[in-house]
């Protein structure tokens, strides 16, 4: 599959990407998403979720938004970071972040 211009700083980050439209299709998947994920491309990823989740990415699509939230899977701790994405205004799908993060972390507070 060629890459569309438009992503291609995307398939070099040390995090795994994944873009759908607001149906749930995946557009996109970096290389690292599809390395963590297998590539899914042009399937719902609806199926591969909770009804509790459904409901998240239900409510995301419908209202915008982000869910943000930390996991840990195989004593690895994640970041994900999932908001809507949007063209012209319009609500066209959602787009997750995933990123390994350190189990202690700095915190800073600026002003």
């Amino acid at each position: 599959m060629n890459i569309p211009e438009e992503y291609d700083w995307s398939e070099s980050l040390d995090c795994a990407v994944t873009l759908c439209d607001n149906e749930g299709t995946v557009l996109y998947q970096n290389a690292r998403s599809r390395q963590v994920n297998g590539d899914v491309r042009g399937r719902s990823l609806i199926p591969c979720h909770n009804e509790r989740s459904r409901g998240i990415i239900a409510r995301l699509l419908a209202e915008g938004g982000k869910n943000v939230y930390t996991i840990e899977k195989r004593g690895v701790r994640k970041l994900i970071y999932q908001t809507v994405w949007r063209r012209a205004g319009e609500v066209c799908g959602l787009v997750e972040f995933s990123m390994e993060i350190p189990a202690e972390m700095p915190h800073y507070v600026r002003s």
